[in-house]
């Protein structure tokens, strides 16, 4: 088998630039998800069920492109084309996601909507994702390999960085960051058009720039004779066959996933209650008559509105409600420029004793407190990739992956865990940049101790496996979250999703802990 040789290092830098596009993407969606989902209306319970299709359809799909990758060889190569097509999708769907409030749609067909967007969003990103990791395996020596993805993590970063502040910036030069209920403000909407501009300029410089080995060169270095060749990746056996150190690193990266799923889910929140003030509401969530629902949209007692966007425009109100009198309920109304609201057809309802009213406590999305939140998370998110790329810088300074592994995760874990003492906005820095350290180590040091201890023609479906791995804890934490959160809320009070975050923590804590257990080597 002969040696991969050296590569110089814009060589390594073009292989992964692609990557930089790649990620702005997935950083918009990260940091501006649960906003947009919170902003259609979503109830902070509910918020991280919206998470689930995403990793569920990219368990399917990631080994498979993996898979299908390895028996791949077309003019444009190996892993480009698969790049070139999440690529695309991940453009249109950035186009169209952001947009789920502004097409005329009802609240429920709105979220769906924008579910079924998110789901295709994480899958071509994920998809676009995939290559450069596989690239880095087919075309880098062993040597080299933790330099080619330090610099992978150094450009994932730069593009996170670019991606979390695009809505901060576009509201300082003036783009509206608030919007009429259930409709996503302008200041998001252009961040991701934007996005979805860079991202397909990155990806064509990418494909042009990178020559991937051909079939019959990648065998010679790769040491893949023609039995192995034409040996078809029945994944299964794969699986079985897989190094220890596979399963042992997936481990660590469970409690890692689960981690960070819930600050994607959470820290909105968070932020905006424990940073900004944002003051509570009090949703509507139902009025049933006899087990029969009447709507509740907007609600107008005595001329005078007390419900709009089934929010209490006053907590007094839900005396009105509770009391006998007659409702005007309509699906849509009518503000003047004045700021007065007139009901569009209202319907007629009398409030009798048999009427059940269910509330409950949210944050008003509204407001300017939980946008400018949304934006700082944003900021927050950028602090974070910049303490990410400072100690992507330092890892490789430390001879003992492992010892730098767990360390990174600890940092990561007394971030989180420190939120919850932190109610200032500039101190929430400190707390992202250490969170920053964990990610830095979660993007570099699994995908160098796992490449290097595979050989042979299954580099992509091995690396397709991987990643299909880390959307499990992903699932898991999408279904669980409402429930934990659940546990944490005393009833008729708000949601405490600070607690989530030192849940998080408390993760990335175990997770440093099973380091120790991964042994490194082809052997492994």
């Amino acid at each position: 088998m002969k040696a991969i040789p050296d590569l110089s290092f814009w060589k390594l830098w073009n292989i992964s630039f692609g990557f930089f596009g790649v990620q702005i993407a997935y950083a918009l969606q990260s940091a501006n998800i649960s906003r947009i989902f919170s902003t259609l209306g979503a109830d902070p319970h509910s918020l991280s069920y919206f998470w689930i299709l995403p990793p569920l359809a990219g368990i399917i799909v990631q080994p498979l492109v993996g898979a299908a990758s390895d028996r791949t060889w077309t003019r444009f190569g190996r892993r480009i084309p698969y790049l070139f097509i999440g690529s695309l999708i991940a453009v249109l769907v950035m186009c169209l996601l952001p947009n789920a409030g502004s097409f005329g749609m009802e609240v429920g067909t709105a979220m769906i909507f924008g579910l079924f967007s998110l789901m295709f969003l994480d899958t071509s990103i994920n998809m676009a994702m995939q290559p450069f990791k596989m690239m880095v395996g087919d075309m880098v020596n062993e040597k080299q390999k933790g330099l080619a993805y330090s610099i992978q993590s150094f450009l994932c970063n730069a593009g996170s960085l670019v991606g979390y502040l695009f809505p901060f910036i576009f509201t300082i030069i003036g783009i509206n960051n608030t919007a009429p209920h259930g409709v996503i403000p302008d200041s998001v909407i252009y961040s991701f058009y934007i996005g979805a501009t860079i991202l397909i300029f990155c990806v064509i410089y990418t494909s042009v720039k990178v020559k991937e080995m051909p079939p019959a060169e990648y065998a010679e270095y790769h040491g893949i004779n023609k039995e192995e060749d034409d040996e078809k990746s029945n994944m299964l056996k794969l699986l079985i066959k897989a190094p220890k150190t596979f399963w042992t690193v997936g481990l660590v990266q469970f409690f890692c996933w689960f981690a960070f799923m819930f600050m994607w889910t959470y820290t909105n929140g968070s932020v905006a209650h424990n940073a900004f003030n944002t003051p509570p509401a009090t949703k509507i969530n139902s009025i049933t008559e006899n087990g029969k629902e009447i709507p509740h949209k907007f609600i107008e007692v005595e001329g005078q509105l007390i419900v709009k966007n089934f929010i209490l425009l006053n907590d007094d109100n839900i005396q009105l409600l509770n009391s006998d009198v007659t409702l005007f309920v309509s699906d849509n109304a009518q503000t003047n420029d004045t700021g007065v609201t007139t009901l569009t057809n209202p319907i007629e309802y009398k409030i009798t004793p048999e009427t059940s009213i269910k509330t409950s406590i949210v944050l008003n999305t509204e407001s300017k407190n939980f946008q400018n939140a949304g934006n700082w998370v944003g900021v927050l998110f950028a602090v974070q990739s910049i303490g990410s790329v400072l100690w992507a810088i330092c890892i490789p300074l430390f001879k003992n992956r492992r010892r730098v592994y767990s360390l990174s995760l600890i940092l990561g874990g007394i971030g989180f865990i420190s939120t919850y003492f932190i109610h200032n906005q500039y101190a929430l820095f400190i707390s992202f940049i250490l969170i920053g350290c964990a990610w830095a180590a979660m993007l570099a040091l699994p995908f160098t101790i796992l490449t290097n201890s595979l050989s042979g023609g299954h580099m992509g479906t091995y690396l397709g496996l991987f990643n299909g791995t880390i959307c499990i804890p992903q699932i898991i934490a999408a279904a669980l979250g409402g429930s934990i959160l659940s546990l944490f809320t005393p009833e008729g009070c708000l949601p405490p999703e600070i607690n989530m975050l030192v849940t998080a923590g408390v993760m990335l804590i175990i997770g440093a802990a099973c380091v120790y257990i991964i042994k490194e080597g082809k052997d492994s």
